[in-house]
């Protein structure tokens, strides 16, 4: 792998689309490309992903972006390939087929909710919290790999025969890129499993008998920044391809938290995309919170393992999606913002967002959305605000809950994501959170960070410093709302949250 090569492409799966990325070594985009993917409901609260059509949206963002390239740069002076990923989401598949036994289960799926509770009325979530840093919730991968291993009649028998293979997002695509060669999780996936010891680095046999998963299914936990494999020949459309190593690998918010430079313990991100992930390095130590947040691993590079604190809220940029496509009252995301800053305020209108139910620090599987405060006078510019308004309140229960953690308020968060473009969210979210929100020129940040990953094991950038130089900024958005004001509208956030989880329990 030469230092003098001078591009690194990043495979970025995201929730709802794929996209492929081509940067240079100062950190700018060359080409980019993306598709969209279906998402599948089957029933309320379950969410699924055809994984082939995972695969094949990956490959065609690939495809475009090396026509898109064709002729100004040469696939030849592309040194390494790094992969993001989504999450959680869980696919099965045979390997002596390549074909996967199930839907891939996504994240946000609550199929196991009642498994979960299960779980914790046996009193394991003490084993659970002490070995991954996590809760037991429906959330992670663990309870899904059980889902199908108990629900798809082939999935226990294959893997009975040793022909069957669990992955992450990251470990399907390396797994097909590859030709089949690398069965692999990163470090940072494999810690939002429910099932890897992240002190020991290791699968744990206890947590993978709780849930009766034989550990042969599993991939070879491994360092994000590692050699995985290289891009085998005979790809449909990518043959260009073959030949080049895939040297990054890492989860989404990870990446967000290393293409946003929180090198230094107490550095913290926000991500606007489908979710809101609000992560802090914490350094070579595990932190332990005591109020619902989650503990993992960021990365491993080389012999370099390093921590953070993680607090998620499950819808974001999907509420503005929702009332596009569901709703229909705008057309596009510009439109909400528009329609939103027409109006000073929503009319004490507040939309609890709890679609899939409510992430950190509540960890409520059965609370459900609610729009409040409606009187005659709101309208749909109110609606819009409500919506424009519910994301930065939800990352202020999770800065609340970091802070009170860490034993400090943060001065500045650094943001990306599709969302952290517009203008007026970020001043609503300095305003809300009382913090300066510093917002880069490049807001990739989750598909940069997997190319610096990859790059710095190829040799593109030689350290962490020189990755720090490169990042540039675009905006800092500065508090201007009275702190009067903002708690008032907050304590009408807190109850309104109230009552999103009471109505689950009124419904039961």
């Amino acid at each position: 792998m030469s230092a003098t090569k001078k591009y690194v492409l990043a495979l970025d799966q995201g929730t709802t689309s794929s996209r492929a990325i081509l940067f240079d070594r100062q950190g700018n985009i060359v080409a980019k490309a993306q598709k969209e993917y279906d998402q599948c409901y089957p029933q309320a609260g379950w969410v699924e992903h055809d994984p082939m059509e995972i695969l094949y949206s990956q490959m065609n963002a690939l495809e475009l972006v090396l026509s898109e390239i064709e002729g100004r740069v040469s696939v030849r002076d592309i040194a390494a390939i790094g992969i993001t990923n989504q999450r959680e989401t869980t696919i099965l598949w045979d390997k002596s087929t390549g074909r996967p036994v199930y839907n891939a289960i996504v994240w946000q799926c609550r199929r196991t909710a009642g498994l979960c509770e299960e779980l914790k009325a046996n009193g394991c979530a003490d084993l659970v919290k002490s070995k991954t840093g996590l809760v037991i919730d429906a959330y992670f991968s663990g309870t899904k790999i059980k889902w199908i291993l108990d629900n798809v009649p082939a999935a226990r028998e294959l893997a009975n025969q040793g022909r069957l293979c669990f992955g992450t997002v990251e470990t399907w695509l390396i797994w097909n890129f590859t030709g089949g060669k690398s069965h692999v999780t990163d470090y940072s996936n494999a810690s939002r499993t429910m099932l890897f010891d992240v002190d020991r680095l290791c699968w744990d046999q206890a947590l993978c008998d709780l849930l009766t998963i034989p550990m042969d299914i599993l991939p070879k936990p491994v360092p994000s920044g590692a050699f995985h494999g290289e891009v085998a020949p005979g790809l449909i459309g990518l043959h260009e391809l073959a030949g080049i190593p895939i040297t990054g690998a890492i989860g989404d918010q990870p990446a967000a938290l290393f293409g946003q430079a929180c090198f230094l313990p107490g550095q913290a991100k926000n991500t606007y995309g489908t979710g809101c992930f609000l992560l802090m390095n914490t350094g070579k130590k595990r932190a332990c919170s005591e109020r619902n947040l989650l503990t993992g691993i960021a990365w491993g590079l080389g012999d370099e393992v390093e921590y953070a604190i993680e607090g998620s809220a499950f819808n974001a940029g999907s509420v503005i999606q929702w009332m596009r496509d569901e709703l229909k009252l705008i057309d596009s995301a510009a439109r909400c913002d528009e329609l939103a800053a027409s109006v000073s305020d929503a009319n004490g209108v507040y939309l609890v967002p709890a679609f899939t139910g409510l992430g950190a620090p509540y960890w409520d599987m059965y609370a459900r959305g609610i729009l409040v405060g409606l009187t005659r006078g709101v309208n749909r510019t109110h609606i819009a605000r409500a919506v424009i308004e519910c994301i930065p309140y939800q990352l202020c229960d999770l800065l609340e809950a970091m802070s009170a953690d860490a034993g400090l308020r943060l001065s500045e968060i650094r943001v990306d994501g599709g969302a952290s473009v517009s203008n007026i969210m970020m001043q609503i979210q300095a305003d809300l959170s009382q913090t300066q929100v510093n917002r880069p020129k490049v807001v990739e940040s989750t598909a940069l960070g997997a190319a610096y990953m990859a790059g710095l094991v190829a040799g593109v950038w030689q350290n962490k410093e020189e990755i720090t130089l490169n990042r540039q900024v675009d905006r800092v958005f500065v508090p201007k709302m009275p702190r009067t004001q903002r708690d008032k509208l907050y304590r009408g956030w807190r109850r309104a949250v109230e009552r999103s989880m009471n109505w689950a329990v009124e419904d039961e």
